[in-house]
């Protein structure tokens, strides 16, 4: 399965007497209805580790291109109308800043790690506390209360999965929370975060800019006002895609079905 596709409802699985596994590209498993599978006998397995580096690689690359305004940079650099290139067109420092991360998993570590070497103070909010030891070697601070790590952060960094839970974890009045010099960056699901509540806080000041590789729907309508907003950078969720990453998910999905149809324990079953 990869990007959602197929559908693995009902209607697929009564047309498919014999299907023993469905393995799925990436971490998320949020499009599938596992006690539905599990009814009919379908195991369900994912690459869960392997889209980390490149997902963690891509969070700090929004980082820096919002901060210091790649996009826009581009786009003065490129026109045809730019006669000069004006003294106080100024982006924000990332070195030194406060990053909050939420969800601090496998991806939000390696992000940390990553914003170690920019001096970052990194606060970071999930289900658990991390070992004292993990802590210490990237510098990070548990914050129990989401609500201190969104008043604190120069830059909040969505690293979780898409759960009942996180459903628009970030909606109004957790964007109202946050500084109004601050960014939010989204590298886990669109869903996580109420859109039209990030519409608001973008155009009304709330927050700085946010930086997005993930929406919903991908990708947006046309006419969507996200897209209209030059404080937002949205890239196709391309996480996990470097041609490296891409051929390992797909060689570990390989080693799931085999396991699967031979009857022995599968790689990362969900």
């Amino acid at each position: 399965m990869w990007y959602h596709k197929p559908v693995v409802n009902e209607e697929l699985l009564q047309s498919l007497p014999n299907l023993r596994i469905v393995a799925s590209s990436g971490v998320g498993i949020d499009h599938l209805d596992l006690k539905l599978l599990s009814s009919y006998g379908v195991k369900v397995s994912n690459t869960p580790f392997v889209v980390s580096t490149d997902t963690a690689d891509l969070g700090m690359a929004l980082m820096l291109a919002s901060s210091r305004r790649l996009v826009e940079g581009y786009e003065m650099a490129i026109s045809p109308d730019t006669e000069y290139f004006p003294a106080d067109w100024l982006g924000a420092e990332v070195s030194g800043a406060t990053l909050g991360i939420v969800g601090m998993g496998t991806i939000g570590y390696k992000v940390a790690e990553r914003a170690k070497a920019f001096e970052m103070k990194i606060l970071y909010h999930n289900r658990s506390q991390r070992k004292k030891e993990e802590e210490s070697a990237v510098g990070a601070v548990y914050c129990k209360k989401i609500d201190d790590l969104l008043q604190q952060s120069d830059f909040v960094m969505l690293a979780v999965n898409l759960t009942p839970q996180t459903h628009k974890l970030i909606g109004k009045r957790e964007l109202e929370l946050m500084k109004p010099t601050a960014t939010l960056i989204n590298i886990s699901r669109g869903l996580v975060v109420d859109q039209d509540a990030l519409v608001e806080a973008l155009q009304k000041k709330i927050i700085k800019a946010a930086a997005l590789d993930v929406t919903y729907p991908e990708p947006l309508p046309r006419d969507h006002p996200l897209l209209k907003l030059k404080n937002v950078i949205i890239t196709p969720h391309i996480g996990s895609a470097t041609k490296k990453t891409r051929r390992i998910m797909m060689e570990e999905m390989i080693e799931s079905i085999q396991a699967g149809l031979a009857g022995l324990p599968v790689p990362h079953e969900v």
